[in-house]
């Protein structure tokens, strides 16, 4: 008897609980309504502005052409060469490094003449 007793006060509550419930249609409706704004809440403030982004970088790293002046990881160089996928940067004294297109992060448009080499050949 001792066993029965809390399974005889449960019955009610749940008798009570299944009178209350929501019909299954309606909460299937309700459910891939919330997924669809879902959806288009992270289409509209996330992807979107990424896949522009990205397209604005891509265009910039293509259209790279002697004499810019690129940043890429930190590093402050002028583009010397450009590759297929790399780019050769003339840094300070001459120094030149080769960086992959996908690490520039800035570009700045420079003029397409090299500055003059100082020689002391002669001088």
């Amino acid at each position: 008897m001792k066993k029965l007793l809390p399974v005889l006060f449960a019955l009610p509550a749940f008798a009570f609980a299944q009178e209350a419930a929501p019909s299954a249609s309606g909460g299937m409706v309700q459910t891939f309504l919330m997924i669809g704004l879902a959806l288009v809440f992270f289409y509209f403030i996330l992807w979107r502005p990424e896949q522009k982004r990205r397209k604005a970088s891509e265009q910039m790293r293509s259209s790279l052409k002697k004499g810019d002046r690129v940043t890429a990881m930190g590093i402050v160089g002028t583009v010397a060469r450009v590759q297929d996928n790399s780019v050769i940067l003339r840094m300070v004294e001459g120094a030149k490094i080769e960086v992959l297109k996908a690490a520039i992060t800035d570009v700045q448009p420079g003029t397409e003449a090299e500055p003059a080499e100082t020689s002391s050949s002669g001088s």
